[in-house]
């Protein structure tokens, strides 16, 4: 009897055809360069921003004329300008009081829901959790934000719900604390997926060893679980930190023109005032500052997650 011939898959045909199309277009005596061609996207890009802040930086140097058309002649006016004027001051210690407040109030609540999403037995509540931390991805930040609009304004669902038992509407938007809500809100995803492998990495045995040993549950999560989480926590710290700082959408639909960021007051040089030159400062002077709170977590407090996988002694 013939043995049946089996057929080579359309699949397996396609892939040699595009092994061959690549060993003749990148030859095996160029596969010590793949690793530096992989990076080229990534080196283009940097490139780019670099290319960015150093036209930024000329802006910045640069004053208009009476034509609203830059000067020829560099100066410092417009770094004098950020640095005298209390607008500037007012909007960039409003900044970075939020951006601290928004981190310690967000990793606050981020570390009970990353905990309890690693730790947890249960799928289906685990299920629950993920759907819940990725949903707001797909909803987006500005879409969010007038959503509290809807929830907190004076004829919104939560001064509908006080009116039905006695209490005056009140002002819950358009104000400090309606911007530091709407923050956390928006920054407690960020931070969660930053914990979440932190704490996947500390073995359930040395929470079940250190409670063996005698030490309650609140012992052990703050002499053994917190110090093994603090990789997590500064990796989360930075990126809400510097998320914060720069955020844009949050403080102009809650802060309604009256609690605006850095990011709101360089969009107004550029785009409302057409002084590009103290626009460009402004961005310069955050990113610098963004820079310097950066670098003084990374040498307090070490890399964390973002040291990727290296250990600090």
């Amino acid at each position: 009897m013939r043995a049946a011939r089996t057929a080579y898959p359309l699949t397996w045909r396609i892939m040699d055809v595009l092994e061959g199309v690549a060993a003749a277009v990148w030859p095996a005596r160029f596969r010590r360069a793949t690793p530096y061609l992989m990076l080229l996207p990534a080196v283009l890009l940097v490139g780019l921003l670099v290319l960015g802040l150093i036209q930024i930086a000329d802006a910045s140097l640069r004053t208009l004329d009476t034509t609203f058309q830059f000067s020829d002649d560099y100066s410092i006016a417009n770094f004098r300008r950020a640095l005298i004027e209390p607008l500037f001051l007012v909007v960039a210690q409003r900044s970075l009081v939020a951006a601290l407040i928004v981190t310690a109030v967000t990793l606050v609540f981020a570390f009970p829901y990353a905990y309890l999403m690693v730790r947890t037995r249960s799928p289906g509540l685990r299920k629950f959790l993920l759907i819940a931390l990725f949903l707001p991805f797909f909803i987006g930040q500005v879409v969010r934000a007038y959503g509290w609009l809807i929830i907190l304004g004076n004829q919104g669902m939560v001064n509908e719900a006080l009116g039905l038992v006695g209490v005056a509407p009140m002002r819950l938007i358009y104000n400090y604390p309606a911007v530091l809500f709407g923050l956390v809100q928006y920054m407690l995803p960020f931070a969660v997926l930053m914990l979440a492998p932190a704490l996947t990495a500390i073995p359930e045995e040395l929470e079940a060893a250190a409670g063996s040993l005698g030490a309650n549950w609140v012992r052990t999560f703050i002499h053994v679980v917190l110090p093994l989480a603090r990789p997590g926590f500064v990796g989360a710290g930075v990126v809400v930190l510097t998320l914060s700082l720069t955020d844009f959408a949050v403080p102009a639909i809650l802060g309604g023109g009256s609690q605006d960021f850095i990011a709101n007051a360089i969009y107004d040089q550029f785009f409302r005032t057409s002084d590009q030159g103290l626009g460009a400062m402004l961005a310069l002077m955050l990113v610098a500052l963004g820079s310097i709170l950066v670098g003084l977590v990374f040498a307090l407090f070490g890399a964390g997650t973002l040291a990727m996988g290296r250990s600090r002694a």
